[in-house]
């Protein structure tokens, strides 16, 4: 099977998960459909609202990055543990130096002691692939990227993009396939974010110093603006209120605690079924450009959770 070519997807446990998130306690919250609410119930622009445009429905968001400046938006409301999920089709043609984010963190603005989970759609040359890099950060530290090529085109259309979250794993999903799982562990690993709810947040930027081959590629603005498209964000969480000024906020909610009430906070959450790490081996093994754990000029011996995954090439 050539590296391009993906086999068809054999995970069955996701669809089991989300169906059978029937029972919900109350400080549980679901996204509403596009039937029921806007894609601006659910967010707040940050930066120059007119970089974003919407659809005439308002389910269809356009953020847009110039030589000027980019943009992007929040949740209103933080979550601690969930499903999350949105829509994206990127920006297109030449992109290099160009990033969209999604991703989730426990704070505004780049606190020292965030705690983070990331997307990063890696820009590039015309007809060069886009790369996708997760990373996660906790307490401010990061550099646990993975890049991963993708088996489609993410400009030519809208693709789904997902985070699991719970206590004992986080998983990063492409159109149901887990590209990444980052586990917990029994003992608790202690660089596995655990106790920060998260507002989910996304953003188009100029990273031109070091997004596409290390910063050679340089951002052509002629050919903007550059336009990335959001729709169908779902989330199955923990809400928790927003942070107040100066630190604080809402109290705990009950459903901070581990309960059981929700799909994602049950044994089957807890770590990809056989079809999900068959599929997790393939992309190992035809997908990944870079991944920390086998670097050893930045680390002589892997971090502790590398030896948690339960697939490998």
């Amino acid at each position: 099977m050539g590296s391009w070519q993906r086999r068809p997807w054999n995970g069955v446990l996701l669809a089991a998960w989300i169906a059978a998130a029937g029972v919900i306690s109350c400080c549980c919250v679901r996204g509403a459909s596009a039937a029921e609410a806007s894609f601006g119930d659910n967010f707040e622009i940050t930066g120059a609202e007119d970089h974003v445009k919407t659809s005439a429905d308002g389910q269809t968001w356009y953020l847009y990055l110039d030589n000027k400046t980019g943009v992007g938006f929040q949740t209103k409301q933080r979550y601690l543990f969930g499903w999350f999920s949105m829509k994206l089709k990127l920006a297109g043609n030449d992109s290099a130096g160009v990033v969209t984010a999604y991703y989730m963190c426990s704070d505004l603005d780049a606190a020292p002691e965030r705690d983070e989970l990331d997307f990063e759609f890696l820009g590039n040359r015309t007809g060069q692939p886009y790369v996708i890099q997760t990373n996660v950060y906790r307490s401010g530290v990061g550099g646990r990227e993975m890049r991963h090529s993708l088996w489609f085109d993410p400009t030519a259309d809208f693709h789904t993009y997902s985070i699991l979250w719970n206590p004992k794993q986080i998983v990063f999903f492409v159109d149901k396939v887990p590209i990444r799982e980052y586990r917990n562990s029994e003992k608790t690993n202690t660089f596995f974010p655990i106790m920060k709810p998260m507002y989910v947040f996304s953003s188009i930027w100029n990273a031109d110093d070091w997004a596409t081959r290390g910063g050679l590629e340089k951002t052509d603005w002629t050919k903007a603006p550059f336009i990335s498209s959001y729709r169908d964000f779902t989330t199955d969480a923990c809400a928790w209120g927003p942070a107040a000024a100066g630190g604080g906020g809402a109290p705990p909610p009950s459903c901070a605690a581990a309960t059981g009430y929700s799909w994602w906070d049950q044994p089957p959450a807890w770590a990809l079924d056989d079809g999900q790490r068959e599929d997790s081996a393939w992309v190992a093994r035809n997908l990944v450009i870079y991944d920390y754990c086998g670097d050893r000029k930045r680390f002589p011996a892997p971090p502790e959770e590398c030896a948690l995954r339960t697939t490998s090439s």
